[in-house]
């Protein structure tokens, strides 16, 4: 009876996987990408790349309150039902009250209190956590989930 060989001998690879120039100039790339950073922090340069915000235009002081299923309530300081969305119709919004909940958390402040929404003359939307100092610009999450805080806004 004879014996089958079934596995290959192991060969050496002929070539390497990744060439080493590549890898080289990967190396220099992330170290100049540090280097222009750290110059950049040390000498407090100027952020160039923001949005332009404009002067606030219209501003409302809003109350949210979910559940991680993804129903949002909100309600104006006064207690005012502004909106009542399901799980279902939740959506960014209530991904938005996950963030300022976690923010909150993080820095150990009350998970109740207003937020305040914002439209700049610019057009832009903002949303403003006065508790934790934590805000993000609205359009930057595409036009359809800046538009269901503008209509928070104009209600």
């Amino acid at each position: 009876m004879t014996q089958i060989e079934t596995h290959r001998a192991a060969r050496p690879h002929d070539r390497e996987l990744i060439p080493r120039m590549m890898t080289r100039a990967m190396l220099a790339l992330v170290v100049a990408v540090l280097c222009l950073v750290t110059l950049a922090r040390l000498t407090d340069r100027p952020l160039v790349a923001t949005a332009p915000t404009g002067d606030i235009v219209a501003s409302r002081s809003l109350l949210l309150s979910g559940d991680m299923s993804g129903a949002v309530t909100v309600r104006t300081v006064n207690g005012t039902l502004i909106a009542d969305l399901g799980p279902d119709r939740g959506g960014f919004i209530s991904g938005v009250w996950r963030v300022i909940e976690r923010e909150r958390t993080k820095n150990r402040v009350a998970l109740e209190g207003p937020v305040t929404l914002r439209r700049h003359e610019t057009g832009r939307l903002t949303i403003h956590d006065p508790s934790t100092g934590w805000s993000a610009d609205l359009m930057g999450f595409g036009e359809n989930n800046a538009r269901a805080f503008a209509r928070l806004l104009a209600q």
